[in-house]
């Protein structure tokens, strides 16, 4: 077998104890990429030393004072939370190398330069610990020829991490080792990368631009290549490169506007002057040269491909003329066929089906997609020792939802190549030996041995798929299943579209988890997760709009009370239930999250009761927890100041819609619970979660009695509601319908006209939810405003 190139853990890592520990790191260089590093390790909660130049008196670290100012304000947000500021310590190279004697890890990220960083590196030595680490974030420099002057010491604990820009949302980190690196450095510091930055780390070779710009910059350059040849639009190209292929939505174009096309053409250069292999037909085209000579650099100088007006619409670039014109809307049959189509690998497919001689798209796909895969497969093992971490490589750093060989797989190889002008060797090779896939289940096919190798998972964390086909399905139903996690703990999958919640989902989860059922007796707790970049956006819009239009108000009650059924089932099930969420957990997703016994969220968890947005307030139960949470944290006082502080923040929280911009600030938010832990790696987050439910079941977990002694806030605190939706309403920051949720909310909140400290039940607070999500149904602006989202995506402020 080939070696492995997504990164294992290291057994000697293990046996030495790990004893490369970073408790404290140093960024050297504080331009866009250096500082955004140094944010995402302070997001870790590591404290970081940001180095660069010394500027004049009487600031010496104003470079870094100033890149620092720009991290708090960054878009998208380079921190967690506005705190982990505090955790970086700004300095310079002439005043503060001594400094780095307290640092386990120093990561040089100065200007792409070979003789710059080998002055500084020269500096560095002098002052480095004698066992820290110092790698260095070039994009494409030889790593051995930057180090090649230092000491061998210095060589051993040397190599590159090649960070994706912005660090803090691309997974991909490339490690390349040189032949003198210390195998256990390189492991602890691919660990420390896996589980506390949360990145996917892939092993590249010491080559031009390494793995992922290598087989990128290609893919961009022939891209060019082909709309020059073929006469095609920037608008079109952007249409063709975008979704239907499982690559980012914005297309080629757009996204070079947004990733800067001067950070792009460096790349392309780099690899134009430094690689030389069969494609010599791809060059840097001459409007992209004059376009970087008028520095129309893209977002950031306000031009590039595209032109935003004024008014928010964006001009095109003619590539032919270089003039601006209005941004033409380019449809082609097989994209409006796959924007129905959920699955990457049938949307490849579809892209493929056309005539090339009749199909525009199909002559343009035909060029670009056999291109990209012949480049990638004749890669190996030049960049990487196999497929696997070409396709890893790809997905981490571009976002692409399949890796090239994946995409081939999809379209299938052997259908494809029979209409491929050339064929690399190694694809002759797999055909030869009778193999017709490059993976088959959980292996892949080593070009070296030309025998099916299994795939290495990362610490060998299988995904829910990988579980599926090993451990079968306990039961299911059309959008939700249960399976068999191991070790007593099961997971209940959702699969719907967008994992939107509707009825299979209500019932599955219900049906499971109340205390008679055959799986509490089987199980010992329950994980709600799923393989999805998204949790869940919420209850199914679509169906309640058309009950609403048929005016089945019985049926929506009924369909409100198996929802809070549901997250009454989650919250008192014998055995722990534990929600993993990741990304979106909007409305109903919220809502089962904070009844959960606890949550392991993903870091980038984007998580809100959003029902406002369209016209409702929380029915499922989520304003009741959030006025449990302001009861508790006031210990029952609800005439305390801290209440009603606590019952504002959460009154806010909904009334907004307010949707945190990561897990650590959906702790502020009041939707994680101290207890609450938080997973870096997306692709821990199952596993950790299984773990927090073993230890919640180990600890003799009971589940909690439903309250029947909450003190009401009452009609006080009703009043004082009240009043600031009227003076928000007054100073037109809302509308009329925003202002009647907003008391509606309110009374909820508050638990109606009741005297201040009447006791209560969970189920009366469940009961003013129903009551008023079905008023709320039936008011024509709400009806609008879903209809509104279900139209556009975005919310109609009526």
């Amino acid at each position: 077998m080939s070696t492995a190139t997504i990164e294992a853990p290291s057994s000697t890592v293990a046996r030495r104890k790990k004893p490369w520990l970073v408790r404290r790191a140093a960024v050297l260089g504080a331009g866009t990429m250096g500082s955004r590093i140094a944010a995402h390790l302070a997001n870790a909660g590591v404290p970081v030393l940001l180095l660069d130049l010394a500027s004049p008196e009487p600031d010496r670290n104003r470079i870094v004072t100033k890149a620092s100012e720009v991290l708090k304000i960054a878009k998208p947000a380079a921190f967690f939370e506005s705190a982990a500021a505090r955790l970086i310590s700004p300095g310079n190279f002439e005043d503060d190398l001594e400094r780095l004697r307290d640092c386990d890890w120093i990561i040089e990220a100065v200007a792409e330069k070979l003789e710059i960083k080998q002055a500084l590196l020269r500096k560095v030595e002098a002052f480095r610990r004698a066992d820290a680490i110092v790698t260095t974030n070039t994009s494409g420099l030889p790593v051995s020829q930057i180090a090649a002057e230092l000491s061998p010491e210095f060589r051993r604990h040397w190599f590159g991490t090649h960070f994706f820009n912005p660090p803090r949302y691309m997974r991909l980190v490339e490690i390349i080792a040189t032949p003198e690196s210390d195998p256990d450095a390189v492991a602890a510091i691919s660990e420390f990368a896996r589980v506390r930055l949360g990145k996917s780390i892939v092993r590249a070779k010491d080559t031009p631009n390494f793995i992922a710009n290598r087989i990128g910059a290609f893919a961009l350059l022939n891209t060019i290549r082909v709309m020059q040849a073929m006469d095609l639009s920037i608008e079109q190209v952007d249409a063709l490169t975008g979704s239907a292929l499982g690559w980012p939505k914005t297309g080629t174009f757009r996204l070079s506007d947004l990733v800067g096309i001067d950070v792009l053409a460096h790349v392309a250069e780099n690899f134009l002057a430094r690689v030389k292999d069969e494609r010599s037909d791809v060059t840097l085209p001459g409007f992209l040269s004059e376009m970087l000579k008028r520095g129309w650099l893209g977002d950031k100088t306000g031009q590039g491909f595209y032109k935003k007006q004024a008014d928010g619409s964006r001009l095109a670039l003619d590539w032919k003329t270089l003039e601006y014109r209005p941004s033409e809307r380019t449809k082609f049959p097989v994209l409006e066929m796959a924007k129905n189509v959920d699955s990457p690998a049938e949307r490849i497919r579809m892209a493929l089906s056309g005539d090339p001689k009749k199909d525009i798209a199909a002559a343009f796909y035909w060029q670009v997609l056999p291109d990209l895969w012949n480049y990638a497969t004749r890669r190996i093992p030049e960049i990487a020792d196999d497929i696997v971490a070409i396709d890893a490589a790809m997905k981490a750093g571009f976002n692409w939802e399949l890796g090239p060989f994946e995409m081939w797989d999809a379209a299938g190889v052997p259908e494809t190549v029979q209409k491929m002008k050339a064929l690399a060797p190694a694809v002759e090779k797999m055909l030869a030996s009778g193999q017709t896939s490059w993976y088959r289940d959980d292996h892949f096919f080593d070009i070296g041995t030309a025998t099916y190798q299994p795939v290495p998972a990362p610490e060998k964390l299988p995904s829910i798929q990988v579980l599926k086909r090993a451990r079968g399905v306990v039961k299911k139903n059309a959008s939700a299943s249960l399976l068999d996690l191991g070790d007593g703990i099961a997971c209940i999958e959702w699969h719907s579209k967008m994992n939107a919640i509707g009825g299979d989902i209500v019932s599955l989860v219900t049906q499971t988890l109340r205390p008679e059922s055959d799986a509490v007796a089987q199980f010992d707790g329950f994980v709600i997760s799923s393989d999805a970049a998204n949790f869940s956006v919420g209850a199914n819009l679509m169906q309640l709009l058309l009950a609403i239009q048929d005016q089945e108000w019985d049926e929506i009650d009924l369909a409100v009370r198996a929802f809070q059924g549901m997250t009454q089932a989650i919250k008192f099930c014998p055995r722990p239930v534990v929600v993993a969420p990741s990304g979106m957990c909007f409305g109903g997703g919220a809502e089962i999250a904070l009844h959960a016994a606890a949550r392991q969220p993903h870091a980038e968890l984007y998580i809100g009761l959003v029902e406002v947005g369209v016209g409702l307030i929380p029915a499922g139960g989520g304003c009741k927890e959030m006025v449990l949470r302001a009861i508790e944290s006031a210990n029952g006082q609800v005439n305390s100041v801290e209440f009603l502080n606590a019952l504002k923040k959460q009154f806010e929280t909904i009334a907004m819609a307010k949707v945190s911009t990561s897990a650590a600030e959906a702790r502020t938010l009041g939707f994680l619970s101290p207890g609450d832990g938080i997973t870096m790696n997306r692709e821990r987050v199952l596993a950790d979660a299984k773990e927090r439910a073993r230890e919640l079941a180990d600890a003799g977990y009971a589940p909690p009695v439903s309250r029947t002694d909450l003190p009401a806030p009452g009609e006080s605190v009703l009043a004082g509601l009240k009043l600031a939706v009227h003076m928000m309403r007054t100073g037109e920051y809302i509308s009329d319908h925003d202002a009647k949720i907003g008391n509606r909310l309110a009374h909820v909140l508050s638990g109606g006209t009741l005297t201040a400290g009447t006791p209560v039940s969970e189920q009366y607070w469940l009961a003013l939810e129903r009551e008023a999500f079905l008023s709320l149904c039936g008011e024509a602006r709400t009806q609008e405003r879903i209809a509104s989202t279900l139209k556009t995506g975005k919310p109609l402020r009526n």
